[in-house]
């Protein structure tokens, strides 16, 4: 039955069309959840039609769509198997009229979502299910809201898509074990580099831009994968040379002076300096010192800077190699390797239990977000859109992270962000 304490609508007509569509930027659950939807529909509702929106809003803006054919439906489960999204994504902001215009999506003097909801109307959907963060899932919510004035009820029916894990209030979004996961395999051959030279700085820089916990969380399973290894170190196979010396996150603050001073003690005693960093750390720092030496700061259509074009392991690399007197220095990205990988054991169990509630919640007209709702006891449900919110920080408290950073010896050095 439908949870009482959520937003449900009750839909004034039978489901006979439902769209797809996957939007912003990727995470291992995407393609996986497309094909959860399908499967799931083709169980128990298969005279349900299925179109999906190629490129996201991108695709609904300009019409192009796919249809969902037998064929796709008798072999939806190849989906699991890859990463990326078989639909593609695209960052478009429907509030963000200038850029696209700019991009030819609506003529000048058009309503964006009046564009969109026309063509939901045309296309004669009935369900809309988004596969996003919170922008896509909260923008879908804005396309009901406008339809409904104008008399035309959708159901919009969310799955929260983020590798950062920091959808409001939602406990684990998809993708974010998986992009841990393959973040420590990518750790495995960067830091196998670590003596290529003496003196070695590497800087393992993560996606993150305002939450931490795929840096940490990425930390760690790297450390539970040398946890399980054997080492040698009378002929300079040590756990601590491969291990990870500091790790930093948005959320945090420290001085750059007194953790040069300690990782110092570390180039000089192991050799080589590791550091994990969440491209968000450090970035109004950056965007200060570019901006006031007169350097364009380019952002995104969500107004995001641009951070592959501020670079911020390589700003962070700079501040430390002097200071440690690091005679080489690597800096590494895992994120594209991480983000398009296809979901892992954890992400698929979790992609079944959501795409699974989702279609249910669809066919009983019940809108929202379906995800573990962190305010209602952890209960897997359609979280009311008005909810849903980005940026959740991430717990620098958390035992399993405070562990990790005692152990590496970063712990005393690390503070609450004042922000």
């Amino acid at each position: 039955m439908p949870d009482s304490q959520s937003a449900a609508q009750t839909s004034a007509r039978p489901v006979r069309r439902v769209a797809l569509l996957t939007a912003g930027g990727y995470a291992p659950c995407l393609s996986s959840a497309v094909g959860g939807l399908i499967e799931r529909y083709s169980e128990i509702a298969p005279d349900v039609e299925i179109i999906a929106y190629k490129h996201g809003y991108q695709g609904l803006l300009s019409g192009d769509s796919v249809t969902v054919t037998p064929e796709v439906r008798a072999r939806a489960g190849v989906l699991h198997s890859f990463g990326g999204s078989p639909l593609g994504n695209s960052r478009v902001k429907l509030t963000n009229v200038k850029d696209l215009v700019k991009r030819g999506l609506v003529a000048e003097g058009d309503d964006p979502l009046a564009v969109a909801a026309g063509r939901l109307t045309e296309d004669g959907v009935d369900v809309l299910h988004t596969i996003g963060g919170d922008d896509t899932n909260t923008t879908a919510a804005d396309l009901a809201k406008f339809l409904h004035s104008g008399g035309y009820e959708l159901t919009v029916v969310g799955l929260p898509k983020t590798i950062d894990n920091d959808v409001i209030p939602i406990r684990q979004s998809l993708g974010a074990w998986t992009a841990a996961e393959e973040g420590a395999k990518f750790s495995r051959n960067v830091l196998a580099e670590h003596n290529v030279g003496g003196r070695m700085l590497i800087v393992h820089e993560v996606m993150g831009r305002h939450c931490g916990w795929l840096t940490a969380a990425t930390a760690a399973e790297y450390r539970t994968w040398l946890d399980s290894q054997e080492w040698l170190p009378a002929i300079g196979l040590s756990r601590e040379a491969w291990d990870v010396h500091a790790v930093y996150v948005p959320e945090a603050r420290f001085d750059i002076e007194s953790e040069a001073a300690r990782l110092s003690e570390v180039m000089d005693t192991v050799g080589n300096v590791t550091i994990f960093l969440s491209e968000g750390a450090g970035v109004d720092t950056i965007v200060s010192e570019l901006e006031n030496s007169g350097a364009e700061v380019r952002r995104d259509a969500f107004g995001h800077v641009r951070l592959d074009e501020i670079n911020p392991g390589a700003w962070f690399a700079k501040q430390f190699a002097e200071k440690l007197g690091a005679e080489k220095v690597l800096v590494q990205k895992s994120g594209y390797y991480a983000r398009s990988a296809p979901a892992n054991t954890e992400d698929l169990r979790l992609i079944k239990s959501m795409t699974d509630l989702a279609v249910e919640c669809a066919l009983r007209g019940e809108s929202g977000v379906i995800g573990h709702d962190e305010e209602q006891g952890d209960r897997l449900r359609a979280i009311e859109f008005e909810r849903i919110k980005g940026g959740k920080a991430f717990d620098l408290s958390a035992p399993w992270f405070t562990a990790m950073l005692d152990d590496i010896g970063q712990g005393p050095a690390v503070a609450a962000a004042s922000h």
